[in-house]
């Protein structure tokens, strides 16, 4: 059992670097640096390591990183966020509980431009949570499904989480986008059932209100003007990688292009729109490929130590199964995700799950869409999920964290039907990406 103390090792350090308060990377990096001392004879391993390092933030299937998050800063930044949300609101007309189904509508659509959960979240509670607030409707009835269709843009493409998880776990990025196509379409049909359940059991937690309809005329002015070119944008992130016509990287400068040009079209592309967004997707790229590097490293390091190897030797003898070691994999992850973030949850669990899947011949993109779903519940997971506080922050003043974590557990609840349907039916989330050219 002697990989027992490197994995204690290096887990207890990076566990304490947080608890500290020091910055999720520079954790990392502080327990890489001390488990080369120990298990990778020092000054040669550490020469060994500064080399790994540069290796692993260089490489060319990165490159979609950066670029889905200037999508989604384009996308908030210039505007035209908010004309595809007012076409999405005239459309619906005076359908009871409305403003939920804009919410799913707009939040799903969302999420296949910006690929921020955060920003989905933000935007939609700061917009429509007011509103909905105003006509009468239920507190806890409004918030849930803004923040469970926030969480879908961990899902739909484009996912900056979904590319760093297959860059982590050495997954095919493509069909590891595709493949949450299909598993977020049907998590949002779901969240529509359950929405129209409850306002036809309850009609006074959404009451109708006036609406002044919209013509026909106007219906496919909309359309054509708002909701055609946004449908071109998606089609540039995930048609051409289906089609075979263009790899990650390629599908990804097309969002970004396509987002260059309605906002040109739309007359809101300024020189402080751009600037704003180069801005804000400098600041996050650079701290997601620092975690990248630090989380790469300490694979590594787990691997040369030994822990890795000796904690896959001890699930085996375990022989407790495939479908029990998922469910354990997974509760870890919900677990992590009541204290800690996406990326962190990632760097910690990865480097042991990766090989633990493999040992169990589990498929690497159906696993990684597990992965994926599992950090999409974690941050509505009480009491520190993050989209929680981002609700709290967007809703109106005296929300409690109490309030929005009422609010999220139906749409956790229907999180874990969808885990259930992938596990019985795997092809929901390897299909599509078996149709890639």
């Amino acid at each position: 059992m002697s990989w027992i103390a490197p994995l204690s090792v290096m887990l207890g350090l990076v566990m304490a670097m947080m608890a500290i308060g020091m910055p999720v990377a520079f954790a990392f990096l502080t327990a890489n640096i001390v488990g080369v001392f120990l298990y990778m004879g020092g000054e040669a391993g550490l020469h060994q390591l500064i080399l790994n390092m540069s290796r692993s933030i260089s490489a060319f299937y990165l490159v979609p990183v950066p670029l889905f998050v200037l999508m989604g800063e384009l996308f908030f930044h210039t505007g035209v966020s908010k004309r595809v949300f007012h076409a999405i609101d005239r459309l619906f007309g005076r359908v009871p509980g409305r403003l939920c189904y804009i919410s799913v509508a707009g939040g799903s659509l969302f999420a296949s431009l910006s690929g921020s959960s955060i920003a989905n979240t933000a935007m939609l509670g700061s917009m429509l949570v007011p509103d909905m607030e105003a006509r009468g409707y239920d507190k806890r009835f409004a918030m849930g499904p803004i923040m469970a269709t926030g969480g879908l843009a961990v899902l739909i493409p484009p996912s900056a989480l979904a590319v760093l998880l297959g860059s982590l776990a050495k997954i095919d990025i493509g069909a590891l986008l595709i493949a949450g196509v299909l598993p977020g379409l049907l998590l949002a049909l779901m969240f529509v059932v359950y929405i129209y359940i409850r306002v036809r059991l309850n009609p006074e937690i959404a009451p109708q209100y006036p609406v002044d309809p919209a013509t026909t005329r106007e219906k496919l002015r909309l359309v054509v003007t708002n909701l055609l070119p946004t449908g071109v944008i998606i089609f540039c992130v995930i048609g051409l990688i289906i089609l075979g016509i263009a790899t990650p990287t390629e599908s990804a400068a097309f969002g970004v292009l396509g987002v260059l040009v309605v906002a040109a079209a739309f007359r809101l592309l300024t020189v402080q729109t751009l600037y704003r967004s180069l801005k804000a997707s400098l600041k996050v790229s650079t701290m997601l490929l620092a975690i990248l590097l630090a989380s790469l490293t300490f694979s590594q390091v787990m691997a040369f130590s030994g822990a890795t190897a000796g904690l896959i030797e001890m699930t085996g003898a375990l022989d407790l199964g495939p479908l029990p070691m998922l469910l354990i994999m997974f509760a870890v992850l919900l677990f992590l995700g009541m204290f800690i973030d996406q990326t962190s949850q990632m760097m910690l669990t990865i480097p042991i799950f990766i090989p633990l899947a493999q040992s169990l011949g589990f498929d690497p993109v159906w696993f990684g869409l597990i992965v994926l779903l599992a950090l999409e519940m974690s941050t509505m997971t009480p009491p520190f999920g993050l989209l929680l506080f981002v609700m709290v922050g967007a809703a109106p003043k005296g929300t409690t964290i109490s309030d929005v974590a009422r609010a999220a557990f139906p749409y956790l609840v229907i999180d874990l039907i969808l885990l259930a349907l992938l596990i019985a039916f795997p092809q929901i989330a390897l299909f599509l990406p078996s149709l890639m050219i």
